[in-house]
């Protein structure tokens, strides 16, 4: 069955915001978990200097 132009440009932008969405989602994911990251590693090195100090 043929399409319409309509049809065929709402179905492209429907998928095309979709996409960018799903985009948006993973940036934020991928930015969250950096700075996850980089909250334990400054709890690890906090750690380790704490029991650097408490040996000695």
């Amino acid at each position: 069955m043929k399409r319409s132009r309509n049809e065929v440009a709402r179905w492209r932008m429907r998928r095309q915001a979709q996409w960018r969405k799903t985009r948006r989602h993973e940036a934020q994911a991928r930015c969250y978990r950096s700075m996850q990251r980089f909250h334990y590693q400054v709890a690890q090195r906090q750690r380790r200097s704490i029991l650097f100090v408490c040996q000695h």
